[in-house]
């Protein structure tokens, strides 16, 4: 099974066993439906847990896992990724893509000039999250991922066309 992080445990809330995860995910209310799996990420196992309770306090979701109702039965979670199996993922619409689809994507310039190779997507304050380009011998550039910088996306081919201008990179 391929597993994609969904967020990390950052913290119980209360007694009860809730967790406050710092979340990836741009679908928290359907990854966290009552009796939905996710999978905890600990000590190199994935283990499968039933949500049994979702809501969100200052922009964090709070879940609840079946059969771990007592916060002395989840603190040993605390920093763990929470994942979900990669088959479980919903289709998007034409054009649109998981951050996990770039990772590993090989980057050219409209020349095919090979650039780098994508490290991930990173977050920003922002209109727009940014790609992290490993580049060999050189410190990693930022690509916007708006369409005037993204020219293709070749999943198939495990390929990004970039537009480069003077000063990205």
């Amino acid at each position: 099974m391929a597993y994609i992080i969904i967020g990390r445990i950052i913290n119980t809330h209360g007694i009860k066993g809730d967790v406050k995860i710092l979340s990836s995910s741009d679908f928290d209310a359907e990854r966290y439906q009552k009796g939905n799996t996710v999978y905890i990420h600990f000590e190199n196992d994935y283990i499968p847990m039933e949500v049994c309770s979702y809501k969100v306090m200052k922009n964090n979701p709070i879940v609840r896992f079946k059969d771990h109702e007592n916060i002395n039965l989840i603190e040993k979670y605390k920093n763990c990724e929470v994942c979900v199996d990669k088959a479980d993922r919903k289709p998007l619409p034409e054009g649109q893509y998981y951050r996990s689809d770039f990772e590993g994507l090989a980057v050219y310039d409209e020349e095919n000039v090979l650039i780098g190779t994508v490290k991930g997507i990173e977050e920003t304050a922002g209109a727009q999250n940014n790609i992290r380009v490993k580049r060999e011998g050189k410190n990693d550039a930022l690509i916007p991922n708006i369409p005037e910088f993204v020219k293709n996306v070749d999943l198939e081919n495990k390929k990004l066309v970039i537009h480069v201008e003077e000063g990205l990179l």
